[in-house]
């Protein structure tokens, strides 16, 4: 029997569809599934949610909840992490205190102020959760969901090298069917593979029966002046490229978008969209709790759509798929820094994840890679050394953030959040940084 262990599983609705898609597979409907969270309330939630959807996918699989991490990661096959450390209340403080100062952010998560916070208060349980995997299930592989993705892996590598990780993310998965839909083909016809960084990969291959679809999305673009308006779109017109992350993630990982009121409106921008998500996935927790509760029967996906499932069944059964992974860059972008975490194409199958070397990116696209890549060398240093003046130094790096801020606001910026973070973030890191100081 398989055993999958799900740390962060009060991750109600994600908890759901990945407990949906992997028991929908005939050879894992009897896995051992062990759900930890650290919030009681939550982990019931999540424990009534994985048996709601066992009974109504035959029944078969064996459901534990604990609160113990440690009893969770005993013995497990699989371990998938998707943790959100300080919760929807530090999540909200990275969007709001930002904007005081003029800061706009949309979804707050992965590189720039947001992503640099939660990556810093992200780390130290990364620490202990690898620590024991290693002890306690060290042939397992962990499949990380927790942004921000690339931070978060490279982290991983620099404390627990050894480690069988991969970071997971539907990003290029949906940027193919939303795209094959666009120029009016059926996906599962198509041929893709991109590569970059996470949430800011490229769509290198794109072919229809062996046809490149590139020229199809330009007389696409051009017969709708309307996608002109999409972030992405834009990014796709100047650099050759399409980006494989929405356009309301995109605006802010580049200086081209949310510096003025004009960007935002031609782009039809939301910023502090997140808190509007994260205040509506508290909602659909308390819908689900009280569906459950009623007897009603919960919303599931169809189809398995996420990586983890996928990989999961590859590796226990031997089937062999391509997806795509947030791995340490050994040898497989030739023109990024050899130790960042890239996103790749991997094949999986019994022997487990096997990335492949894509060799030098387009130099446009690496070149916007390359302010994303700084911003997480600064940050994983300024937590490996203990050195707050590289959480700010990571902070001048970001295009974003520097395209509306001048270094003054920023150390005032990253002042604040460090104050509202408090002992979540490494103690080293909450000392205060004189600006300007020599």
């Amino acid at each position: 029997m398989v055993s999958i262990a799900f740390i962060g599983a009060g991750s109600v609705v994600f908890t759901r569809q990945l407990v949906a898609d992997i028991l929908r597979f005939p050879e894992l409907v009897d896995a051992r599934l062990v759900l930890h969270d650290i919030d009681p309330e939550r982990l019931a939630v999540a424990e009534a949610t994985a048996r709601h959807v066992d009974g109504r996918l035959g029944g078969r699989a064996a459901i534990v909840a604990t609160t113990d991490r440690r009893a969770a990661l005993d013995g497990a096959d699989f371990v998938v992490n998707m943790i959100q450390v300080g919760g929807v209340d530090a999540t909200i403080a990275d969007l709001e205190i930002p904007a005081r100062h003029g800061l706009r952010q949309t979804i707050g998560d992965t590189t720039g102020v947001g992503g640099i916070f939660r990556a810093l208060r992200t780390f130290p349980v990364l620490t202990e959760l690898a620590a024991d995997l290693r002890e306690l299930c060290p042939d397992a592989w962990l499949l990380n969901y927790t942004n921000p993705m690339a931070m978060n892996v490279w982290w991983l590598s620099a404390v627990a090298p050894g480690l069988k990780a991969a970071g997971l993310c539907h990003s290029v998965y949906w940027t193919a069917h939303d795209l094959a839909e666009l120029v009016g083909v059926p996906v599962e016809e198509t041929r893709f593979r991109a590569a970059g960084v996470n949430h800011q990969a490229w769509l290198l291959r794109w072919e229809h029966h062996g046809q490149d679809l590139y020229p199809a999305l330009r007389d696409r673009i051009r017969d709708d002046p309307e996608l002109a308006r999409r972030v992405r779109v834009e990014i796709f017109r100047r650099i050759g490229y399409y980006p494989t992350e929405t356009s309301e993630h995109s605006s802010e990982y580049l200086s081209w978008f949310l510096r003025s009121d004009a960007q935002i409106a031609r782009y039809r921008i939301e910023p502090l969209e997140y808190i509007g998500i994260s205040r509506e996935n508290l909602a659909e927790l308390d819908r689900a709790k009280r569906t459950l509760a009623a007897g009603g029967e919960l919303e599931l996906e169809e189809g398995a759509s996420e990586y983890a499932p996928q990989i999961i069944h590859s590796i226990v059964t031997g089937a062999r798929r391509e997806v795509h992974v947030n791995v340490p860059n050994l040898g497989l972008i030739d023109n990024l820094a050899q130790d960042a975490v890239v996103e790749v194409p991997a094949v999986v199958d019994g022997s487990g994840v096997t990335p492949l070397a894509m060799g030098a990116l387009p130099v446009q696209c690496a070149a916007v890679n390359q302010a994303y890549v700084s911003v997480g060398r600064l940050t994983v240093e300024a937590a490996r050394t203990g050195d707050p003046l590289l959480v700010r130094q990571a902070a001048l790096m970001d295009p974003n953030t520097a395209s509306t801020l001048t270094p003054e606001q920023i150390w005032a910026v990253c002042d604040e959040l460090t104050a509202a973070h408090g002992d979540l973030l490494p103690e080293a890191l909450r000392a205060a940084v004189p600006a300007g100081a020599l």
